[in-house]
Parts: C-alpha cells; structure tokens; sequence
C-alpha cells in the first residue's frame, strides 16, 4: 500500500521519549522545581523592570551649528546701587558692542528695605516731572541739545534727550545744573533722592555665539576712538553709600527655540539631576565703593532627545569668581604675601566673560527593545530549568549509586530530606 505524503515523516521525532527515571517523584526534585520556579519568576520581574526603565545614553559631537543665537536670562539685585546708575553692555570677540541695553531688560527701583517702589509713587513723581516741565515750554519749544548730536526731530525736548545727544557725541554728561531741561525737570534733585536706593536688573539679552563680555556697571556708555567708555554720574563722590555687592536670582543660558518649551526644559532639568545652575542664589559681598566682580564661564551646548521623539536644546555653564579690590591701584598684596601687578585699571561692577564651547553634549533616552525582552526571558527560564535538571540528574544518580552499594537504607528522596 502506497504512503501518503506524510507517511515518510511517521519514523521522524525531534523530540525524545520521557525517561522512566525522570517520572520518579523525589522531594528533592519538588525542591528543585519549587527554587526553580522562584528564580524564573524572580529574574522575570528584574527583566521586566529593566525593560521598562529609561536610560539616558549620553555622548559628545561637534557643534556644527552656524548662525545662531545665545540668550542670556538674568535677574540681578544690586540693594546699595540706584537703577538710574546701571548700565547693561554686551561686548564680544567679533566687534559687537550693546550699549545702554533696554529691550527685554526690567530694572525695577528698590526701597532700603528691600522692597519694589510703589508704582503709584513713580508715576506721581514721573507727572511732577512732566508738569514742572510743562510750566517753563510754550507749545512751540524745540530744545536745545547744546552741542549733542540732535535726534531725527532735531529737538532735545528733556534732560534725557540732551544726556543721549551727549553720549552720542562722545561726551561725558558731567553737569546737568547747566542744562534747561534738567533744572526744569529738577533731574539733579530727582537723582539724588534715588541714590539711598537699590536696583533689581532682570530680562534677556541675545548674544552671539562667540566669546563676550556681559557687563553691569556704573552711567551709561558711550564710543570715543573706538573705546568703549562709561560716563560716571559726578554725584557718586568718596561718601556716599553706593557699592556693587548683588545677589544673582537667576543666571542661565538659553537656546532660542527653547523659549517655547519650559515645560520640556524643566524635566531635562530633573533627569540630568541640575537643581540650579551655578550661579544662582550666588551672593557677593562688596568691601567699599571700590569693588570688581567678575565671573569667567565656560558655556556648553546641550541637547537632550525624549523618548517620545522631541528634543530641547540648551546650555549648561561652570564658573570660577573672581573679586578685585580697585582701591588697591594696579598692584596688590594677598593673603600669602604675594604681590600681583594688574595691567588695567578696572572699574567697578559685575562682568560676565562667556566662552562658548565648540563641543555638543547629546542626552538620548533609550528603553531596551521588547525582543530582547523576550529573547532574556526565554534564556531565563531555559538556563534555569537546564541546571535544575542536571543537578537533579547528578544527586539521583549519585542516590542510586549509593544504593547499589548498599550505603542507602531508604528511598533517594527520604534520605535526602
């Protein structure tokens, strides 16, 4: 009778009979299965708790970015340095110079105690301003710049325009009694009645990625033979109770698209393990008038890749302080005795010298995939099933041997429990 298609496979089997040895029951072979069972289960639930844990792979690559800009976000209080005296400049490698920087940055005046100036008090001395000015104008009057360069009008209609006609000029703002606009508006009274109080600075400022210079410092700044030069208010004489000790709020770099993304930035924040940056609630601490702060950062781009598939840039900064005491002149002596010759003079204030990296640092979450989820667990439970087996072969056969040679009296599994 002719085979069926079949009938060739009927002799084959790849798997082999049961053993008559391995269907004896022994309590030692119920222990072995009961540890086996604990371990597959046991390196089942690491297996699985390492498939879903996120890790975070990190490497570093080269910046190849072209083009863009940096953002600086700060909040500043300088509590014995009047706002009409602080000045925000950006200088960097490339030959930009920012100066008297208002856009996007907030100073807000500070009372002795701490606290902001009421609003109602600034606008009612702001209206004081403007009527005291008003009462000495026709509706005629155009003036005067004395000399400044004159605005697109052509009219210097108050004390701060004729003090920007100076700046532009090149000139140092030096005696405001001497100009109309000032003695209407009172500006010499206003200023000095200002000077007992502080100065909150807070905002953002676009920088180029190149090495710069972020500074806080006293007047407002002007251009002469290519220097940058800052007008000093001729009110602040030996006596008075100005100095530039501060304390920094906030202080952080900032990519431009991740304005749009704080949310995804904070949680970069908590997964890296950044509480804070380096330099907030940084205080420093000025000895006299006389005082330079300076803080040299080397910032590095960051990128870091979620898991879903989104991204946030930014920039991570360490910093080392550096505090110069000008009252000392051009050399001066330290701790130790040694003494260091300086080849500027300085000036007082808080300078930020940024250096960007070329280097990128990349974050990138990964979860192990749900193959090898499988693949381990198989090999789990074949490699433990596997050396239960051959230890439960080698103590039954080692049993039987014993019993041949009569050093058993009892059955395998009672001797061995």
């Amino acid at each position: 009778m002719a085979k069926g298609p079949l009938g060739a496979f009927k002799g084959f089997d790849a798997f082999g009979k049961t053993l008559e040895d391995v269907k004896i029951k022994t309590r030692t072979g119920g222990l072995l299965t009961i540890i086996s069972i604990t371990l597959i289960l046991s390196f089942t639930l690491m297996e699985f708790i390492d498939f879903r844990r996120v890790n975070t792979d990190t490497s570093i690559i080269v910046d190849r970015s072209r083009g863009e800009k940096l953002s600086v976000v700060f909040n500043i209080t300088f509590p014995k340095v009047p706002c009409y005296l602080v000045s925000a400049d950006v200088t960097d490698i490339s030959g930009d110079y920012q100066t008297n920087i208002m856009h996007n940055v907030f100073k807000t005046r500070l009372m002795n105690s701490g606290q902001p100036v009421p609003e109602a008090e600034i606008s009612k001395e702001l209206k004081s301003d403007l009527d005291m000015a008003a009462k000495t104008r026709g509706p005629n009057f155009c003036g005067s710049c004395y000399g400044g360069v004159e605005p697109e009008t052509g009219c210097c209609q108050t004390c701060e325009d004729v003090r920007q006609a100076y700046l532009n000029r090149g000139w140092s703002f030096s005696n405001p009694d001497a100009i109309d606009q000032c003695v209407a508006e009172h500006w010499t009274e206003k200023i000095k009645a200002q000077s007992s109080e502080g100065c909150n600075v807070a905002g953002r400022i676009d920088l180029n990625k190149v090495v710069g210079n972020l500074m806080l410092w006293p007047g407002k700044s002007f251009q002469q033979s290519g220097m940058g030069m800052s007008e000093l208010v001729p009110y602040l004489k030996e006596g008075e109770p100005h100095h530039w000790g501060h304390s920094i709020l906030q202080f952080y770099f900032q990519h431009a698209d991740e304005r749009w993304k704080p949310k995804e930035r904070q949680l970069m924040k908590e997964k890296l393990g950044v509480h804070r940056y380096p330099l907030e609630r940084h205080y420093a601490h000025a000895r006299n008038p006389s005082y330079m702060f300076q803080y040299f950062l080397k910032v590095v781009g960051t990128r870091y890749h979620f898991l879903d598939g989104n991204h946030v840039r930014s920039h991570e900064y360490s910093v080392t302080t550096y505090e110069r005491d000008l009252s000392q002149g051009s050399s001066a002596t330290n701790a130790q005795g040694i003494t260091a010759s300086r080849g500027s003079s300085g000036q007082p204030g808080a300078f930020f010298n940024f250096e960007i990296s070329p280097m990128l640092v990349v974050h990138t979450e990964t979860r192990q995939s749900f193959a090898h989820f499988l693949t381990s667990l198989c090999a789990i439970i074949g490699g433990v099933l596997t050396i239960a087996s051959i230890l439960d072969s080698v103590v039954f056969n080692a049993s039987q041997v014993l019993k041949k040679n009569g050093g058993s009296s009892s059955s395998y599994g009672g001797k061995l429990m």
